[in-house]
């Protein structure tokens, strides 16, 4: 019998005559400590090779089918697609902490638990008398269903033990020791919690239905009445409704006792779309991302484990990684957003898809697979042309926001005429005098950066040499922060996260004469702080939106009314509902014009056309604004005309006579080691390993070459690109044999239809 604790797969005896069967999780020994370890296999005669050897015992079970069949048979496939071992997609489709060392003894690891109480009845503080952490600790942990793990407050969540303390000595913290690796959280919606006001400690009234419009009404009777295993497309443009429809169909399985599964690509996407799971269909609904505590990972996973033992149906909300729970009578999978890059595994291996799982799943478990999407994929887009029998997608549309509310126009701003007239400020005069309106109007905006961070790069005026990360082949950042009204910049770079004081003269010439070049969201919140004074503004990017609830307490803050302006990164543009926004701003489009990738206008457009969706989704009509130096580029005409499916049509046929994806499909083999010329003989290695099987199929081999950035962490990096037939299986050997031909430092990735090209 095998069970795999770290990344392999052992053999086992099982002397004590225990019931044991595949899918079982089981306590085995190994190298003098306890682990658990999944049972892939069992076998009646020993392996061969295996002959004379000592074979050490299995010790207990721990859980019975921690894994079933079906779900066995999903993993098994997805390792097939993405040329990989069936054990290393296991270890990646199983949350941290299932698998793995256990402590002596079996019992557990203890755990602390911090749970809000109720106070006796005159006894509750006043909120005149907490601290603003205090009553920031206590709505968190309201928004948690009153419980929390120590260990996620005190790290992910980042708050402080004297702040629990204290709350602990007015009698509205209690905390409990727990053993165990399930998470004591609750997602449930009637959850008991202090200081709820009228109703606390009841179950929360669901939310009926919303009134569906005719287009809304009949994309959700058509999601009822698919074919199980079928797919379809639900476009929309933003502020349409998708949402709606979602919980309806979503609704409808639940009634029928059917799980369900809801996917956004970014978990800054989930607290928006979880809150109104919960609302609308109660307290079956359960959130799992990487976001999310080991322990709490755990602890979902086996509720959904339970539920299907039960024959209860859940609904999931998740990220990328929630594709693989193990959900019983799966009913409806549902990927919102599904054209966001964000959904591709690229590291570590295997390199999957989650829309590529889905449609697995969907075809196994006889569920409904649902896309969603304002800007749909060309790969899809392209499905939805094709009959179902050849792989074809049913194509349901929603052609108008909610209310008939029109979407918002774009207006552009040239700033090359900007600079003409001598403006040479980041922040465009127009862009500027809309912004300053804002405020007696009561109304917000957002304003997209192409980067974080202060500055995008330091240079030295002599000699022109950009600083760059001692590890990696890319340009420091500039980054500031402010204390006591004191300012301070240091270098920090966003592949490795290394961080280095400004040097005070040019490594390569000595000069002292240093500029910062670009702009990123610290730059553009310091000056719109300075030119618009009395303005509100929240950075809204990877810097401010750390811990556990970061993107969600950030949300809810300028939901509020807290401030104007939200500066962010490409994280604004994704499915956030803000009914005060009308107004939604680019900077520095160009920046997201110009990249080497083939599919560099079709990111960026559905990037624009995203983000113009937030502005005007309220009863106040909204506008777009974006700063650009190439206004004749056609993304740009096709972002100011809103005909992306005219986008669609032109860049199909480009690809078309060209003989490019997803006219063709392509293999991306990544090489990565600490020794620049080791990692390129490796790369050369394998390519003549690979060559001669790779064209007899038709495939063509391309490299080896550099990645376009050759080194990260100080590992170099090389690359090699198989390009090949449509629909056409990837003709490699062997994950195994690829690797026994490369020295142990370098390490391989192989990426089936890499998004990057």
């Amino acid at each position: 019998m095998e069970a795999g604790p770290e990344g392999q797969a052992f053999t086992y005896a099982n002397p004590l005559g225990l019931t044991v069967a595949v899918g079982d999780l089981v306590q085995v020994p190994l190298q003098g400590r306890r682990h658990a370890g999944l049972v892939l296999a069992c076998h009646d005669l020993l392996p061969p090779g295996l002959a004379g050897k000592r074979i050490r015992a299995v010790e207990a079970v721990l859980q019975r089918a921690a894994v079933e069949g079906a779900w066995q048979t999903l993993v098994l496939a997805v390792a097939e697609a993405c040329h990989t071992s069936s054990f290393r997609t296991l270890k990646s489709a199983l949350p941290t902490g299932w698998l793995g060392q256990r402590p002596r003894g079996g019992g557990g690891r203890l755990l602390i638990e911090i749970q809000r109480l109720e106070p006796p009845p005159g006894a509750a503080p006043a909120a005149t008398e907490l601290s603003v952490r205090q009553q920031d600790l206590l709505a968190h942990l309201a928004s948690h269903g009153g419980r929390r793990l120590l260990r996620d407050l005190l790290g992910v969540d980042g708050f402080g033990r004297g702040l629990i303390t204290g709350l602990e000595t007015k009698g509205l913290l209690q905390r409990t020791t727990l053993r165990g690796e399930s998470s004591p959280r609750r997602t449930s919606t009637s959850a008991t919690v202090a200081g709820g006001g009228a109703g606390a400690g009841q179950p929360l009234a669901l939310e009926p239905a919303r009134s569906a419009n005719v287009a809304q009404s009949a994309a959700v009777e058509a999601i009822d009445t698919a074919a199980p295993g079928s797919s379809l497309l639900l476009w929309g443009v933003t502020g349409a409704g998708k949402t709606e429809v979602y919980l309806q169909a979503a609704a409808r399985q639940l009634q029928r006792g059917h799980s369900v599964l809801l996917l956004a690509p970014e978990i800054g996407l989930i607290p928006q779309l979880l809150d109104r799971c919960r609302a609308r269909l109660g307290p079956q609904v359960l959130e799992y991302h990487s976001g999310m505590g080991d322990a709490e990972r755990v602890a979902a996973w086996r509720r959904c484990l339970e539920a299907a033992a039960a024959g209860e149906p859940v609904v999931a909300v998740g990220t990328r990684s929630a594709i693989f729970l193990p959900l019983g009578s799966l009913g409806l999978i549902v990927l919102d957003e599904e054209h966001d890059s964000s959904y591709k595994q690229e590291s570590p291996m295997p390199c999957y898809h989650a829309r590529d799982v889905a449609q697995l799943r969907a075809g196994l478990d006889g569920a409904r697979l649902l896309l969603g999407s304002a800007t749909p994929s060309l790969e899809i887009w392209r499905r939805c042309r094709r009959p179902p029998a050849q792989g074809g997608i049913q194509l349901l549309r929603l052609p108008e926001r909610i209310g008939q509310r029109p979407l918002p126009p774009v207006r552009l701003v040239d700033m090359r005429l900007e600079l003409a007239e001598g403006h040479r400020r980041l922040i465009s005069r127009p862009l500027m005098g809309r912004l300053e309106q804002l405020q007696a109007r009561g109304e917000q905006a957002v304003v997209l950066v192409p980067r974080r961070g202060y500055r995008s790069f330091l240079s030295c005026r002599s000699c022109g040499e950009a600083v760059q990360c001692p590890h990696c082949d890319v340009s420091l950042t500039v980054h500031r922060s402010s204390h006591g009204g004191v300012a301070s910049e240091w270098l920090r770079c966003h592949w490795c996260d290394h961080r280095q004081a400004i040097d005070q003269r040019c490594g390569k010439c000595g000069s002292t004469a240093f500029k910062p070049f670009g702009a990123g969201t610290q730059r553009v919140m310091e000056q719109l702080a300075e030119e618009l004074v009395g303005l509100r503004l929240l950075r809204f990017d990877q810097d401010t939106t750390r811990g556990r609830d970061g993107h969600r307490r950030l949300l809810e803050r300028f939901a509020a009314g807290e401030a104007d302006v939200l500066v962010g990164t490409q994280m604004l543009a994704k499915g956030m509902d803000l009914p005060r926004v009308t107004l939604a701003a680019v900077l520095a489009a160009d920046g997201l014009l110009h990249r080497p990738d083939l599919r560099s206008s079709e990111h960026c457009l559905q990037l624009l056309l995203q983000l113009a969706g937030r502005a005007g989704r309220g009863e106040l009509p909204g506008e777009v604004l974006v700063q650009t130096y190439s206004p004749d580029h056609p993304v740009i005409r096709h972002l100011v005309d809103g005909r992306y499916e005219r986008f669609l049509e032109e860049e199909l046929q480009l690809r078309r006579q060209a003989g490019l994806v997803p006219f063709s499909r392509a293999c991306l083999l990544r090489l990565a080691g600490p020794s620049a010329s080791a990692t390129a003989t490796a790369a050369t290695s394998l390519v003549e390993l690979v060559r001669a099987g790779v064209e007899s199929q038709g495939w063509a081999v391309i490299g080896p070459a550099p990645a376009p950035v050759a080194r990260v962490a100080g590992r170099s990096r090389w690359q090699v690109l198989l390009h090949g037939p449509e629909a056409a299986p990837i003709p490699l050997p062997p994950e195994a044999e690829l690797r026994r031909s490369l020295p142990q430092s370098v390490s391989l990735a192989i990426d089936p239809d890499p998004l990057q090209l």
